[in-house]
């Protein structure tokens, strides 16, 4: 008997079994509730969802959600309710059908794709209920993943049979097709956008020669759908607010493994803004909100323009503390004269307090660790630039795969909630093993570190490097919280012995750095070295300048440096800029007296998924108290690290008798470098590079100029880098073009 007859049949029970002594009475009294037909699934999973109670009258209403709420368990896929006279009052019998458990599910058609790969992609197991919407939802889940492999025709039908009474073994039957490739993308009726800007807006592409690289040029189904909204959003994108896209017209070849995919298009007019106005706004003027828009009178409509202002008017309201602020934009088009007035209808709610800030996910790092880099406290008003902050403080600290931060508003108390949650790495290094620099030639290392000490946020380093032309032995450690306080401190020792083209250099040094955050941007520190360096095995031929510096020298010195960082991730960057101002004083006590400055101002511009980047060097230095600036504190541009494609200090002077780099008393460097991803999963990207600079002693008057292209790899062992440069003004000893690889953290 189904849940819809529950109400007759109650009735009918009680009329049969009760008399009604007078109108408004209550009803009969429930006294045992029965449950059956259980065979696999708890009782009290059943129980806990019933909620008419013994002893009390029954109430029909009651009933009828019981059902409702069993229902929801997903477990059957039959409930009912009987009742009969016991005791006086009635016994409710739920009777329950359970759904057929899955003992096995197999695959069926499917030559391309092994049955392990096909299990990685589905929620559904032995042992599982066999419920309907679970099953179908699967059977998306595995069309899908067809999709994305480029299998566009792909079909999937589960078919279940029955084996025995309550199990039941899933097959998915599956057509996998050809895997289709896109010949060609064409467009009908576009003149204001060309083939060209249109294809970049779609995300199909036709298949090409680097294809296999990028994973693309294969039909997806889904994907050509969403392709539609793509080429109208880029209409909308440049005022053509009435563009209209068909459905893509598919053309397959004879064997199904090419597809030409087409798309008609009605342009329309161009609008552009006549008016930007708001409405309910108190808090900020018109003319306040006005100036944070960027969309002006007169401005092409742009949905794109649209979003970035919705985004940027609700962050000027959380920034304040109106958390739940909402901002809706209206668009009222005036066909005849091709313009469109935009309307902000804003809600500003109310001003939120920070919450509870609660965190989890972390096992070795301590709660502290993480909230000390969080830059809001319970019980501030909220700040949506902060909580920013706060995340990309986080994710920086690399202790972790993944970092989410949620904020959680409870409206009723004007609270907003933050919810942390982390994803542990492993923060210990250990590495054996060896590796190549195009500066230092064949390098074997030894290095042991741990940037996350006892869980405390603490970081110590023992590294050995042994190469063909140096070796460098460093103990280092680093407390980023000095005091409880945003006071970092830092010390280190080393031993270094390097050859350089005319003479070789040992060194022994002890360093002290202080290091504090004056804002969240801003940060200052000062640096004491003490140095011991001895110069030997100087060459006939070489300058006087290094003649007349062997022997032993101490240095005594002290680096006071300012920095404003703002990148989003100190590894990788994005967006955001670091700009930093380095002196250093030798002259306290020691043997070297001279005077260093660098300036570095680095910008990251995202463009998508693609990040340009422009950076900036300048440096300079001077011998003081009539001492000479010592040759290891010359600049040396060329390399890797400055001016690619060019040898070590190539792009300097040069001893004259034998032409090799000397080393310049100031550099200026400039490096270009456009970085798009290869493979996001890998985070392997390629970079296309243009570098400028020179090292001189009084006046730049000869910059050299290089281009090339590259690889990074944010691999599990740290960062790498291969890269290629070619000199754009090459002089005659040198080369042509250089391969270099390097190890260690990206510029």
């Amino acid at each position: 008997m189904g849940a819809r007859f529950l109400p007759i049949l109650l009735i009918f029970l009680l009329l049969l079994a009760f008399s009604i002594p007078e109108t408004g009475a209550e009803g009969p009294s429930v006294t045992a509730i029965e449950i059956r037909g259980l065979k696999r699934i708890d009782e009290g999973a059943v129980r806990r969802r019933i909620s008419q109670e013994v002893g009390l009258p029954l109430a029909p209403e009651k009933i009828t959600e019981d059902i409702k709420n069993i229902y929801q368990t997903g477990y059957f896929e039959d409930v009912k309710v009987d009742a009969e006279p016991f005791e006086g009052g009635l016994k409710l019998i739920y009777a329950v059908r359970e759904k057929p458990s899955i003992i096995r599910v197999e695959f069926s058609g499917n030559d391309e794709m092994e049955d392990s790969k096909l299990r990685e992609q589905i929620n559904i197991s032995t042992a599982s209920i066999a419920d309907a919407v679970l099953i179908n939802d699967n059977a998306i889940k595995l069309r899908n993943h067809y999709e994305s492999e480029g299998f566009g025709l792909a079909e999937v039908v589960p078919v279940v049979r029955e084996v025995s009474e309550g199990q039941v073994i899933l097959l998915y039957l599956i057509k996998e097709g050809p895997r289709v490739k896109i010949k060609d993308i064409d467009f009908d009726g576009n003149k204001a956008l060309s083939d060209r800007e249109l294809k970049k807006a779609v995300k199909s592409s036709e298949r090409g020669l680097f294809s296999f690289l990028t994973r693309g040029g294969y039909y997806k189904k889904g994907e050509v759908a969403a392709d539609t909204e793509r080429i109208k959003d880029a209409y909308f994108n440049r005022g053509y607010i009435q563009a209209v896209v068909s459905e893509p017209r598919l053309e397959f070849s004879g064997d199904r493994r090419w597809a030409k995919i087409s798309f008609k298009i009605s342009e329309g007019d161009k609008f552009k803004v006549s008016d930007v106005s708001f409405t309910g706004n108190m808090v900020f003027s018109g003319e306040e909100l006005l100036k944070t828009a960027k969309l002006k009178k007169g401005d092409p409509v742009s949905r794109k323009e649209l979003r970035t202002d919705v985004v940027a008017l609700t962050e000027k309201y959380a920034e304040k503390g109106y958390a739940v602020a909402n901002v809706s934009p209206e668009l009222v088009p005036d066909p005849a004269k091709r313009e469109a007035a935009i309307v902000y209808h804003i809600e500003e709610g109310d001003i939120y307090s920070i919450g509870k800030i609660e965190i989890s996910g972390n096992v070795k790092t301590r709660d502290y660790v993480i909230r000390r880099e969080v830059l809001l406290n319970e019980g501030d008003i909220f700040n949506s630039r902060l909580l920013k902050r706060s995340y990309q403080n986080i994710n920086n600290l690399n202790f972790f795969e993944g970092v989410g931060l949620k904020p959680d508003p409870v409206p009723d108390r004007k609270l907003v909630n933050l919810d942390i949650d982390v994803v542990e790495r492993p923060t210990g290094f250990l590495s054996i093993g060896g590796g190549y620099s195009s500066v230092d030639k064949l390098i074997g290392t030894i290095d042991v570190s741990q940037g996350n000490l006892g869980g405390r946020g603490q970081y110590i380093k023992v590294r050995a490097e042994l190469g063909g032309s140096s070796s460098f032995y460093e103990l280092s450690f680093r407390e980023p919280w000095l005091f409880g306080k945003r006071l970092s401190l830092s010390t280190s020792v080393y031993k270094q012995t390097r050859d350089y083209i005319e003479y070789e250099r040992e060194a022994t040094g002890f360093e002290l750095g202080l290091g504090k955050y004056l804002t969240e941007d801003w940060r200052v520190s000062a640096t004491y070295r003490l140095e011991e360096a001895t110069i030997t095995d100087v060459l006939e031929t070489a300058d006087e300048s290094v003649k007349e510096q062997e022997g032993t020298r101490v240095t005594s010195s002290i680096s006071p440096a300012i920095a404003r960082d703002t990148r989003d991730n100190y590894l990788d960057p994005h967006s955001g800029s670091r700009n930093s101002l380095h002196l250093t004083f030798a002259g306290l006590g020691g043997d070297n007296k001279f005077l260093k400055a660098v300036f570095d101002s680095s910008w990251y511009i995202p463009l998508g998924s693609n990040t340009l980047s422009f950076r900036g060097r300048y440096g300079y230095g001077t011998g003081i108290f009539g001492e000479p600036l010592p040759l290891y504190e010359r600049f040396y541009v060329g390399g890797i690290y400055t001016i690619r494609g060019l040898g070590y200090g190539e792009a300097g002077p040069r001893n004259p008798l034998t032409g090799e780099p000397i080393g310049g008393k100031s550099e200026i460097v400039f490096n270009t470098d456009f970085v798009f991803p290869l493979i996001s999963d890998l985070k392997v990207k390629g970079v296309v590079f243009f570098d400028a600079g020179q090292a001189f002693d009084s006046s730049p008057d000869d910059l050299r100029y290089t281009t090339g292209l590259g690889v990074r790899w944010i691999s599990p062992m740290g960062p790498i880098r291969v890269e290629w440069g070619y000199n754009l003004d090459r002089k005659p000893d040198e080369k042509a073009s250089r391969f270099e690889f390097a190890f260690g953290t990206f510029f």
